[in-house]
């Protein structure tokens, strides 16, 4: 006898792209871990090694089709993470380890990948960084595509959609989300990922409503069962009531008649009904960003990430390529300025030719500024390339993970040099190009006040400054509840980094993922920061906030914060402000 489902039964997990959707759900399963384990006779190894071979073969094939449809993309990020997943079939780890196992244990080639992926779980176990967790994840993707090519597994459901739907799945990886039909699919929901995980990362350039980390739902939900998906609060309904439908169908509605509204504040101010004013610029990887950027009204550029220049390739990038593509971004975005990130590898991102020998916990170790300052080749090559490219537009530099006055003094005696060089070979560049950090550690927040004295501003990239100050990865799903932007003291830490910058008469700016969300729109304000840096998709939504906003009412509501002892209170009292104010912007969550 079936038991009745309970109507309105909520789940809350990682929203990581906004919209409402309102559908029946498709449970997508895959059986790739059912096989029993096969041991083989000796004769048998070469033919699974060919088997796991085409296997490989068949999976180059698949994504290489991915391939080409991320060509389609208005960005070259879909394009850079399918090349990832592409360079991982040859990985040794992956392939070589797998083999091995065949031949020493003497099992089938499912049973010896599964133990690979296995091993590689453990591996990256202990380490607690966001972006590590995501580089496993891309490893495990492929891993899962091999072993649903040895298995024969043929996955025809998202291919012969007929009818709306709901995707819920335990994950989807990057190309499972490229190939996504956006007429067919609603939104969808997964019990495992993270907010900056590639997939989350495709559903917000795709405009695909989405929820990650929900832990049970592919255990909850019964294949058709009807569904509503908020991707702005990461909550999912399951066999919503009737009164539920109604109140969501409302929310909808509403939802994206302020997405056509937003059009027209693209040349407006980006200030408070009393004056304050916010420059709201993007985060951009690559030229072919900058369109998003102008169409959502961005005032420059709040961060450009380096490392795709880096990445999926054998060798480094020479001076040459590097400028070309820095100038490319400055003069697209000129007379406003582009803010450059030097190189951010290591811990956090890994690049095949860069050589970073196994570290106990690469979170903490040799990466970003720590890296460039020992690879002093690698670093001046790079200052060189930006500093030809601040010839053709204004450029701010940015040092990554400063941890004290010493590194900092170091970048600039290399940054010092490089100019004496340039200047004796007669290659323009801005002698008073602007230089800052990026403040993103514990340490840098604590010294903000004489740090401050030595740059020309401050960006503070809340991903990892939250991560370090609370100890926590963020991406892992289980640890999620502990990630919070507005615990008592990441509110405290940001306080000392604005005072500082305004002690020091120097611009303060925030390029992380609090930079994006309206909810922290007053708390931004009160701190004072002056410059906020988010995805281009992201700005006339933050605009429109700010447009609301009142800075001698935000000034009032986070000196009562600053009083709450939790940051479940604080968060609490937070949402009932901003829901009693801002009733079209956050309305309540209740149904």
């Amino acid at each position: 006898m079936k038991t009745e489902v309970t109507h309105d039964q909520l789940l809350v997990g990682i929203a990581v792209s906004p919209g409402i959707a309102i559908g029946r759900a498709l449970l997508l399963h895959r059986p790739t871990d059912i096989s029993p384990v096969r041991e083989i006779a000796r004769e048998e190894v070469a033919d699974e090694i060919q088997r796991l071979h085409a296997a490989i073969a068949l999976s180059r094939q698949q994504l290489e089709v991915v391939r080409r449809k991320a060509e389609e993309h208005p960005t070259p990020e879909p394009g850079l993470i399918i090349d990832a997943h592409l360079l991982i079939l040859d990985d040794i780890m992956l392939v070589s380890e797998t083999i091995a196992t065949i031949e020493k244990d003497l099992v089938d080639a499912e049973t010896a990948l599964r133990r690979t992926l296995l091993r590689i779980r453990h591996l990256f176990a202990a380490i607690e960084d966001e972006y590590l967790r995501e580089r496993r994840s891309d490893v495990e993707f492929v891993g899962q595509r091999i072993l649903r090519n040895l298995i024969g597994y043929q996955e025809h459901l998202l291919q012969e959609l007929t009818e709306q739907v709901i995707l819920v799945a335990h994950d989807l990886s990057p190309a499972d989300t490229l190939l996504l039909d956006r007429n067919k699919i609603l939104a969808f929901v997964t019990d495992a990922g993270g907010r900056t995980s590639h997939t989350a990362i495709l559903a917000r350039s795709m405009g695909i409503p989405a929820i990650v980390g929900l832990e049970s739902v592919t255990q909850l939900v019964q294949q058709g069962l009807p569904l509503i998906v908020d991707g702005s609060t990461g909550m999912v309904v399951i066999h919503p009531s009737a009164d539920s439908f109604r109140d969501y169908l409302l929310r909808k509605q509403q939802y994206e008649y302020a997405e056509q509204e937003l059009e027209l504040l693209r040349d407006l101010p980006a200030q408070t009904t009393d004056g304050y004013e916010l420059i709201l610029r993007a985060n951009l990887d690559a030229p072919a960003d900058i369109p998003q950027a102008r169409k959502n009204g961005a005032c420059g550029v709040g961060l450009m990430r380096t490392e795709f220049l880096f990445m999926n390739r054998t060798v480094p990038p020479t001076e040459d390529e590097q400028f070309r593509i820095y100038q490319e971004m400055v003069e697209a975005m000129a007379p406003a300025s582009v803010m450059i990130r030097t190189l951010d590898v290591g811990g956090d991102k890994l690049v095949d030719h860069i050589n970073l020998e196994g570290e106990a916990n690469p979170a903490l170790g040799l990466r970003a500024i720590r890296f460039s300052l020992k690879e002093e080749v690698l670093f001046r090559t790079q200052l060189r390339a930006i500093l030809r490219a601040s010839a053709f537009g204004q450029v701010r530099l940015a040092f990554p993970m400063i941890t004290g006055i010493e590194e900092l003094r170091a970048c600039r005696l290399h940054l010092r040099a490089v100019m004496e060089e340039l200047t004796a070979s007669q290659q323009p560049f801005d002698p008073k190009l602007q230089v800052g950090i990026v403040v993103e550690t514990p340490s840098a927040a604590l010294l903000a006040g004489l740090l401050a004295r030595e740059v020309d501003f401050f960006s503070v990239g809340t991903n990892d400054l939250i991560q370090y100050c609370l100890a926590v990865d963020r991406g892992n799903e289980h640890l999620a509840y502990l990630y919070d932007p507005l615990h008592p003291a990441i509110l405290r830490a940001l306080q000392l980094v604005c005072e500082a910058g305004r002690r020091a008469g120097i611009p303060v700016g925030m390029c992380g993922e609090m930079a994006s969300d309206p909810l922290y729109i007053d708390v931004l304000v009160a701190l004072g920061f002056t410059e906020l840096s988010m995805s281009p998709n992201d700005i006339l939504w933050m605009k429109r906030a700010l447009r609301l906003s009142r800075k001698d009412r935000s000034d009032a509501l986070l000196t009562t914060l600053l009083t709450l002892p939790t940051g479940a209170e604080i968060r609490h009292h937070l949402e009932e402000v901003m829901q009693t104010s801002f009733p079209e912007l956050f309305p309540p969550p209740e149904i």
